[in-house]
């Protein structure tokens, strides 16, 4: 197995203790995806000639006493971030030959910090899906069964991360993109609290790199443990300094609690608009269980938790409503809804005509879930709960996103509907850690996520790290899996 599988933290070691140069971490990593990733289809763009002088320079670097916090780690990046020199397409054929002459700033912070960037990967169009295929790269698959999804929008992420094609990757997520790939591949990812990582350069193709703060919408890390995502997201915090300056500080404060047993959490698996599948549930028992045996005060019910069929509602409005601002669609998809139609099916719709009066209402509304979280957030410490119903499901390519169905336990409910457990901490901007928590009966990985204070993202972080020591966190796709043609 080599390095592929070490986790950076231990990469920098290894280096800095001379056991091993970044060239040949770099070789080694680059061999392993020219063998392993015909079938599965993460790295859509590699970039091997530059990432190779890179780890040189590092390895020069290193020699001259230098040492950064990623020197000569091998990582990728999402397609949809901004690399000079590379194509950024968002998988939308129309843009297949635009190649920006500047780096997105997480990419140029990355860099700074000495990583090693291997090439881009695999995205949905737009970063519009739950699962990661495009007219220009074709399908990425499921590392553990290649008949399944590895999520969206960062799937491609997700699944380099499994299959040992470097030790990070940096992504996005505005309804789960950073962390349903985490659940469905077994891997650790973080979505940051809105605001906490400057996202310039994360754009559409069609849209100039300037320093906006769209809604919901966040930059974060992907991982192998959960200590990495501490140390990416160390890299990544901090404002734009076209906007802020240099010199301004956005660094989230320490964990609430460094030991296990002084956490107070509380357990959710159950929505009220989506059933949670068996799996799902068993592995948030599973991630409770080790908490009480950890000595945590677990509890399952707050009468301060926010309503969450209003969250999810508020969340798909506002979701939807700012998709259609930046990816209009046809008269022909706009379809008539019964006011009485409250399913989220309904809210969808009726949000792909929202008037900015609708929209500030609903915003409304939303500061007054923040505030009930606050609230919430002074008697617990992290919250546990699905980041979606279901592992990994089939790939489906039908054309009309709104028309497919999740299986949940042998019952169909709307495809989007299984974005309700993500949006609970993306509509109030709060911070998110999505963790590996065992498998499935099919043998699939099951993740769950832990959602802390807004701006005290450390909090579920350290919780992450502590549960990684008794629950086992990330394993390798065994050998011999389900293969699929892509």
């Amino acid at each position: 197995m080599g390095w592929s599988f070490h986790a950076a933290e231990e990469l920098v070691s290894a280096m800095r203790a001379g056991a091993v140069t970044s060239v040949e971490l770099t070789e080694e990593a680059i061999a392993r995806i020219e063998r392993d990733d015909e079938v599965v289809n993460a790295i859509c763009v590699p970039d091997f000639d530059r990432a190779r002088a890179t780890a040189h320079r590092a390895d020069q670097a290193r020699a001259r006493g230098e040492d950064r916090p990623l020197l000569g780690v091998p990582v990728t990046v999402k397609e949809s971030y901004d690399i000079a020199g590379l194509p950024t397409t968002w998988g939308m054929p129309r843009h297949r030959d635009f190649v920006p002459a500047e780096d997105a700033v997480q990419v140029s912070r990355i860099k700074a910090a000495g990583a090693v960037v291997l090439g881009k990967t695999n995205v949905p169009l737009g970063l519009q899906d739950i699962q990661s295929f495009n007219e220009i790269y074709g399908t990425t698959t499921n590392p553990w069964d290649h008949g399944r999804t590895p999520g969206g929008s960062s799937g491609g992420s997700a699944a380099a991360l499994a299959c040992g094609f470097g030790a990070l990757s940096i992504g996005s997520d505005i309804a789960g993109s950073l962390r349903t790939p985490a659940h469905f591949c077994g891997v650790y990812a973080h979505k940051p609290t809105l605001g906490l990582a400057a996202s310039r350069g994360m754009v559409a193709p069609n849209e100039p790199a300037l320093p906006v703060d769209l809604d919901l919408a966040v930059v974060g890390p992907m991982a192998r443990t959960a200590r990495d995502l501490t140390l990416l997201l160390d890299v990544m915090a901090g404002p734009d300094p076209l906007t802020h300056g240099k010199a301004y500080d956005l660094t989230p404060p320490p964990s609430r609690h460094e030991r296990l047993r002084d956490f107070r959490v509380l357990v959710l698996d159950e929505h009220p608009l989506i059933p949670t599948g068996s799996a799902v549930r068993a592995a948030v028992n599973r991630v409770a269980a080790a908490l009480v045996e950890g000595g945590a005060q677990v509890d399952r019910h707050s009468p301060l938790l926010p309503d969450l069929t209003e969250a999810a509602t508020l969340y798909m409005r506002l979701l939807v409503a700012g998709s259609v601002v930046r990816f209009p669609i046809g008269s022909h998809d706009r379809l008539r809804t019964s006011a009485d139609d409250q399913s989220l099916d309904a809210v969808r719709l009726r949000a792909m005509e929202c008037s900015h009066h609708d929209w500030l209402e609903a915003n409304s509304r939303r500061e007054v879930h923040r505030h009930g979280w606050r609230q919430l957030f002074t008697e617990f410490d992290v919250v546990v709960c699905p980041i979606t119903p279901t592992p990994a499901f089939p790939h489906d390519r039908s054309p009309n996103p709104l028309e497919r169905r999740v299986d949940v336990d042998g019952v169909e409910h709307p495809y989007f509907d299984q974005l309700v457990w993500a949006g609970l901490a993306t509509m109030p901007g709060l911070p998110a850690t999505a963790v590996p928590a065992g498998r499935s009966p099919e043998g699939l990985p099951v993740g769950v996520q832990l959602i802390g204070p807004m701006f005290e993202d450390r909090t579920p972080l350290r919780l992450a790290e502590l549960l990684e020591q008794v629950t086992g966190g990330f394993q390798a796709p065994e050998q011999g899996l389900k293969h699929a043609s892509r």
